[in-house]
């Protein structure tokens, strides 16, 4: 309002600040300076009336001046003296206790202290620009020390503007968020290429337990052709001991996994172990045995009465015994060759297993 009264007419200021301007001659002797004071003080009480809304216009119609005016809508709004000292007192206690906000821009900031150093300086209470500055530069969080700092150093801080203080905050910010994006640009290419590294970390991982679950697959199908062929041999594998022709498995199978005798078709044994075998086996050696005796008898009897047919009956049996003897040896050979493979086949399939 002040700035607005005083670039309409400078002297409409000071007749709301100090009063109307006196005329001392009479109406029908008004002169044109009297009429141009005149002038001024209707016009101020115009340009005040103009601007108040109807509930301000209802306090002051019944005044008679402008500075009237003034000064009941100062105390409206203003308060009286006490009022005044308060709200100065408050204001002070913000401005003392100042301090930049976290997530604070230099602009927001100054924008508050402005505030704050305004509504002080309307009560009346000014602050030097040097102690402003200071204010300012402590205000600020400790990240900025070293530009603070530096500031402290290269200017006098009495004579120093609180607008290049500003200026000069500011640019640094700004270089501060340049520097910021580049290490965070610089920060983000190295987790790409971490990342990058990592995949083709993990590629390679996986091409490499691809081939070890290819090598695994190939092992697993050999073990399993490895116990498909055990199991076909285990239907027919024999179990030899020490002093018996056969052994049997120190494993206890089940009786399916036990072998079938061809002979009894009892479980258990074999049919060269059967029993009914060897009985068989016995009573034909028995037999043999006796008639051996039989013939060697009557070839002693007849001995002299003919012994061209002796000696002929004699080389006949002579031949026929060593026939059977050399078929009984040529058995037992076969029979423990066959057991000595047997074996060996059973220790070779048991090693590569368990391999």
């Amino acid at each position: 309002m002040e700035f607005f009264l005083q670039g309409l007419d400078y002297q409409i200021w000071s007749i709301v600040e100090e009063g109307d301007l006196l005329v001392t001659n009479e109406k029908d002797k008004w002169t044109e300076d009297d009429k141009k004071k005149i002038s001024l003080n209707y016009k101020a009480k115009s340009i005040l009336c103009c601007a108040l809304r109807k509930k301000e216009f209802n306090r002051i119609s019944a005044c008679k001046s402008a500075m009237e005016m003034w000064e009941k809508l100062r105390i409206t709004y203003e308060g009286t003296d006490k009022v005044k000292e308060t709200r100065i007192d408050i204001l002070v206690t913000q401005y003392e206790r100042f301090q930049m906000q976290p997530n604070e821009t230099i602009t927001q900031m100054y924008s508050r202290f402005t505030n704050i150093t305004n509504g002080l300086a309307g009560l009346g209470k000014t602050y030097q620009m040097g102690d402003m500055v200071r204010k300012i530069l402590r205000s600020l969080p400790a990240s900025w020390t070293p530009k603070v700092t530096a500031i402290e150093e290269a200017n006098d801080l009495k004579i120093m503007s609180v607008e290049n203080l500003i200026g000069s905050l500011m640019a640094h910010k700004i270089n501060m968020e340049r520097l910021g994006e580049s290490s965070s640009r610089k920060k983000h290419s190295n987790t790409l290429k971490a990342e990058e590294d990592e995949s083709e970390e993990e590629s390679y991982s996986q091409e490499s337990m691809n081939s070890n679950e290819d090598k695994e697959a190939m092992l697993s199908r050999r073990l399993q052709r490895i116990l498909a062929k055990k199991k076909k041999y285990q239907s027919g594998r024999r179990y030899f001991k020490k002093g018996k022709d056969f052994k049997r498995s120190e494993v206890k199978d089940t009786k399916k996994n036990e072998p079938i005798c061809y002979e009894c078709k009892k479980p258990g044994h074999i049919k060269a172990e059967c029993p009914n075998l060897k009985k068989v086996e016995f009573r034909n050696k028995d037999s043999s045995r006796k008639s051996r005796r039989f013939k060697k008898k009557a070839m002693a009897a007849a001995w002299d009465s003919n012994s061209d047919s002796d000696s002929e009956s004699r080389s006949s049996n002579e031949e026929e015994e060593a026939n059977l003897a050399f078929m009984a040896n040529i058995k037992d050979k076969i029979l423990t060759i066959w057991k000595k493979l047997l074996m060996n086949y059973t220790v070779n399939i048991k090693k590569y297993v368990n391999h």
